[in-house]
């Protein structure tokens, strides 16, 4: 029997992780955002125990960094549509973190698998609103640059790790 994804949750974790963004997503400070996700990032793989109190730091976290492979954005649109959660098998070969941000991925999974999920939920539906913060910036010339040239990397998610997998 499939898991059912918990949308109020999901609906409540990307407004308040919306309102964080677009608060650091300032054009004075252009690097506001960037400096907290990294923060973040630190905080959370030294105690993945914090998401009880702030959740929506995940998603923060990982915002802008991971990627929807065009074929899997189908199943991550069935999933919330139909309010399923996906499997682990299925959930992992549907996105892509990108290398610097492994460390993470692991430390939040052994935390909990289902806040992962959750939060990747989240980053789709921003990625596809037209509210996001880069919503604005993007065109459709974005469509042959799905995974930009960063110099961490993307991590290959038809390629993983055992400690990933």
């Amino acid at each position: 029997m499939a898991t059912s994804l918990n949308l109020s949750r999901i609906d409540e974790l990307k407004e308040n992780a919306y309102s964080n963004i677009e608060s650091y997503n300032d054009p004075d400070t252009p690097n506001a955002l960037a400096q907290f996700t990294s923060q973040i990032k630190a905080v959370l793989l030294a105690d993945p125990a914090l998401l009880n109190s702030v959740p929506e730091y995940l998603p923060i976290a990982l915002y802008d960094r991971v990627k929807f492979p065009p074929e899997a954005k189908l199943k991550w649109s069935g999933w919330i549509d139909e309010g399923i959660q996906p499997e682990w098998n299925d959930f992992k070969t549907t996105v892509a973190f990108n290398n610097a941000d492994i460390p993470l991925v692991i430390a939040v999974r052994g935390y909990s698998e289902t806040l992962l999920i959750e939060s990747c939920a989240v980053l789709f539906l921003l990625e596809n609103q037209n509210n996001t913060p880069s919503a604005s910036k993007e065109t459709d010339q974005d469509d042959d640059n799905d995974i930009e040239d960063d110099e961490d990397g993307y991590y290959d998610q038809y390629d993983y790790n055992e400690e990933y997998s």
